[in-house]
């Protein structure tokens, strides 16, 4: 009985503990957005006051507001579509994310923990949606040497960073553990 409770409690704790991630991610994301939205005037297409640069024009601050979805698509949508489709549609799959998350015993901890990231940066953003009516905050801006004919990457959040971070930990992660269930089962067949 005792050892079944103290698995119990490895599960939740394994579960739990990748939690700290999404936290941070959320708080860091916020205090930086707010950062911004207090010292840096809104940039805008014909003013380039309060441009700050970090790595002369290679990277640079700036303050933008994105009331679509990533590179703006769907800016051009009326409000309540954009309402619809970019805060309440997000917040069903973060919901049914947090479901899989707890449910599935299987993720390793490197999948866990990229989960964690990507819900982190989708609630930094989602908040944006529902609490900021001019739209999600974006500072990052990169210059993009012309590839893809974009002069500069389209600006971006710590949010938008850890989401893609993470979810790149998180394909790899099953490349890896594809590549391991391979090995293994070779090394099984040739016993």
């Amino acid at each position: 009985m005792k050892n079944t409770i103290d698995k119990s409690r490895q599960s939740i704790a394994f579960k739990l503990l990748p939690l700290i991630l999404t936290i941070a991610v959320i708080i860091i994301d916020q205090i930086t957005k707010a950062l911004v939205v207090k010292y840096i005037p809104l940039t805008t297409l014909f003013s380039s006051e309060g441009v700050i640069r970090v790595a002369g024009d290679y990277i640079r601050i700036i303050h933008v507001r994105n009331k679509a979805i990533a590179f703006s698509l769907g800016s051009s949508f009326s409000f309540n579509v954009r309402k619809i489709l970019f805060a309440f549609a997000p917040l069903i799959v973060v919901i049914i994310i947090f479901a899989i998350y707890f449910r599935n015993n299987e993720f390793t901890r490197l999948q866990r923990w990229s989960i964690c990231g990507i819900l982190g940066g989708g609630i930094g953003n989602l908040i944006d949606r529902f609490l900021r009516p001019d739209g999600v905050v974006d500072f990052i801006d990169c210059y993009f040497f012309g590839i893809l004919g974009m002069e500069r990457w389209p600006t971006f959040n710590v949010a938008d960073s850890v989401v893609v971070v993470c979810g790149i930990l998180f394909i790899l992660s099953f490349i890896l553990q594809i590549r391991s269930d391979s090995k293994k089962s070779q090394e099984n067949s040739n016993e």
